[in-house]
């Protein structure tokens, strides 16, 4: 049988007493196959990677080894908040890597989200094995993959084009040196989320916002240019302030900023001024296979729009994104 096919027998895990079961067959299943061997774990500090960090934990101890990249595609604060909680309150054994010059040369210039996608992805795993030859004994590349980054990358039926690859599954070279362990794999986002209070992960931490393996990368449509990113991410943490002063933060499953590499004319100081506009998406899922939109009060839009064109330079409009998924994605790219 197809490793990466979720069983039809497969019970949806809803209740601790399924998650243990399921935490107990994957403990034994990695001790199987890690043996005393070391796992590197590509940890973003994600609900899917935290997850898997603190399963492998328990499987294995201090055979695993994270790795937390930041390829200058971080939301705002996002690298700090990883290192202070798994290096410092979870004190695992941690490696943090600055590789924010190294990613913006390579993506500098490339505008299609699929090249952009495979580029940070190759880039992920020459990382990891660029610190794999500084340590001993690994052999297994863990990874946050989960059952929707499978089935939106793979062809589903004859003619079906894949909706889009992700970073760790269509972004992996064939010559790949480690053996995956992905021991979330067949599960869904909210499937993922019981497993992580059942390890006994915090609230705050299993209830993360989602984002994606290519960060920012896939919000800042077209060619990656510096000072667009800055906006995007400024604009973002306006977004993430102000959805959490009004309660929103919790009810919304997941709410970003998207910015195109596109002007339009407006003012500022009775004068044209030429801006972006900064996209805001908002949607409700349980799976991540279909989501509805989350309709947000005018009040809070109108603050959340005069925030960033006031505090944010080089952005002019502030727009609502109304798709639900299908026929829109999720994510833009």
């Amino acid at each position: 049988m197809n490793s990466n096919v979720r069983p039809d027998s497969m019970e949806r895990i809803t209740n601790f007493e399924l998650a243990n079961k399921f935490i107990d067959e994957q403990v034994a299943a990695v001790r199987e196959q890690v043996g005393d061997k070391k796992v590197l774990l590509a940890l973003s500090g994600g609900v899917d990677s935290s997850v898997v960090a603190a399963l492998l934990i328990k499987a294995i101890g201090k055979q695993l080894v994270c790795v937390h990249v930041n390829h200058g595609l971080m939301r705002k604060g996002e690298s700090e908040a990883v290192i202070e909680m798994f290096g410092k309150a979870l004190e695992a054994n941690l490696i943090y890597i600055d590789a924010t010059d190294r990613y913006l040369n390579l993506l500098a210039g490339v505008s299609d989200p699929e090249t952009k996608r495979k580029i940070i992805g190759k880039e992920f795993i020459e990382i990891f094995a660029e610190e794999a030859r500084k340590l001993e004994g690994i052999e297994f590349l863990g990874q946050g993959t989960i059952y929707p980054d499978i089935l939106e990358s793979v062809k589903q039926a004859e003619g079906k084009k894949a909706v889009k690859s992700h970073h760790n599954v269509g972004g992996l070279p064939e010559d790949l040196k480690f053996e995956l362990c992905e021991p979330v794999k067949l599960l869904f986002k909210d499937e993922v989320r019981v497993v992580g209070e059942a390890l006994g992960l915090p609230h705050e931490m299993v209830y993360r916002q989602p984002f994606p393996g290519p960060g920012l990368g896939v919000r800042c449509l077209g060619a990656i240019t510096r000072d667009r990113l800055h906006a995007l991410r400024e604009a973002d943490a306006i977004l993430r302030e102000e959805f959490a002063n009004c309660g929103l933060a919790e009810k919304v499953w997941q709410y970003f900023v998207v910015i195109p590499d596109i002007k339009s004319v407006g003012v500022k100081d009775e004068s044209r001024y030429e801006g972006w506009p900064a996209i805001i998406r908002a949607v409700n899922t349980k799976d991540a296979m279909t989501a509805t939109i989350e309709e947000i009060p005018y009040a809070v839009l109108h603050k959340i729009v005069n925030r960033i064109t006031t505090e944010v330079p080089g952005i002019n409009r502030v727009l609502y994104d109304l798709s639900p998924k299908p026929t829109g994605t999720i994510e833009w790219e």
